[in-house]
């Protein structure tokens, strides 16, 4: 009796001394799968243009994905923010986690990286009501850490394959340069980068990127669909606000 309550104490010890729960790392996403599709997927919103570029997606029937963050640019919670959130995801696009506050992944703890992710998706799901089952990591940096937190939380972690380079502050000729060059070569499937901004250059850039798909005959779908997987985890209905929903 008292050998196995000996045991019993010895093997919680040992789990208590584990330093993360050991589950499935997360798979690593960098293109699609479903051919002829293209994902246009949005970084670091939601921010003032987000309504702007849905729109232009909704006109040219087009559907993005929506790496969002949660206190970036601004409050995810703010009134704002919240309504332009909830009208993406109504109008059918995906919302996604891009973590709170932007920070890179590499350099924090377990306990941090936990915190980054599991902030955002509380707020995308008391918005929404969907729990994203997708993940991009700032600046695109992850480590084995970074995929065993995504892992036990049940998200993929998602890269890309081409790069406009808004975020660089590429001229627009040198953007749509790369779109040409893209489209010229054709390959079954995209999954593109873009920033939440529809500034000068963007307003130039982005309806030029879309015609250029919609001529070259691409699908532009979400990102779930362009890899035929589910977009969420789980969806409910959305929470009133109330006193929790703060930065």
């Amino acid at each position: 009796m008292l050998f196995s309550l000996a045991v019993t104490l010895g093997l919680a010890a040992s789990a208590l001394a584990v330093p993360h729960e050991k589950r499935a790392r997360a798979q690593v996403i960098s293109r699609c799968t479903v051919p002829n599709t293209i994902a246009l997927t949005f970084d670091d919103g939601p921010h003032i243009y987000l309504r702007d570029i849905v729109n232009l997606l909704n006109s040219n029937g087009a559907k993005g994905t929506f790496f969002f963050n949660g206190n970036n640019y601004g409050c995810i919670y703010s009134t704002a923010n919240a309504d332009n959130v909830k009208y993406a995801y109504q109008q059918g696009h995906q919302v996604a986690s891009h973590t709170w506050a932007h920070k890179d992944l590499t350099t924090l703890t377990w306990d941090q990286i936990h915190d980054e992710m599991w902030r955002v998706e509380q707020a995308l799901t008391r918005i929404t009501g969907a729990n994203p089952a997708f993940m991009r990591p700032p600046y695109g940096n992850y480590n084995n850490l970074v995929l065993d937190a995504s892992g036990v939380r049940g998200q993929s972690v998602v890269i890309w394959d081409f790069d406009s380079q808004d975020s660089l502050g590429a001229s627009v000729s040198t953007q749509k340069g790369l779109i040409d060059g893209l489209i010229s070569n054709h390959p079954s499937t995209i999954l593109s980068l873009e920033h939440e901004v529809y500034d000068s250059t963007a307003h130039q850039v982005l309806p030029y990127f879309i015609q250029k798909l919609k001529a070259a005959g691409y699908r532009m779908v979400t990102l779930a669909e362009c890899l035929g997987k589910n977009p969420y985890q789980s969806v409910v209905a959305p929470s009133s606000r109330d006193g929790n929903w703060h930065c």
